[in-house]
């Protein structure tokens, strides 16, 4: 059994949504598409290379997983925050806080993705 923390998000442009987290440095695990309707995402989730990743799919009516687009949020553990930070804004991300260096320890900057959600990137890792 994989153990693990896994962010779900809800995309209105979900094809947009992959290629904002590729552009961040994930990569495609694997996309289930509605074979009614190949531009909805059923399912899909990508792998960080450092462990872990994200699921995500198309925004619809779903009374049983009400998430909406743009509210979701996740802290990612890096070792390069500058560079992710950097890369998220060169694809379309909003910058909230600049990479710094925190009291607590670490360095980490903030955004939000094209459709809203807030991304935090750090080389602070949670034991």
């Amino acid at each position: 059994m994989t153990i693990g923390l896994w962010p779900t998000l809800t995309f209105t442009d979900a094809d947009a949504g992959k290629a904002w987290l590729e552009a961040v440095g994930f990569t495609t695990k694997e996309i289930h598409r509605d074979p009614s309707d190949e531009a909805v995402v059923l399912h899909a989730e990508m792998l960080w290379p450092a462990g872990g990743g994200v699921m995500f799919g198309s925004h619809r009516p779903n009374p049983d997983w009400p998430n909406q687009p743009g509210t979701g949020a996740a802290y990612l553990v890096t070792d390069d925050p500058d560079a992710v930070f950097a890369a998220a804004v060169a694809a379309g991300a909003t910058a909230l806080r600049e990479p710094r260096d925190e009291d607590y320890g670490g360095r980490g900057a903030t955004v939000t993705d094209p459709e809203g959600n807030l991304w935090s990137f750090g080389t602070y890792a949670p034991a």
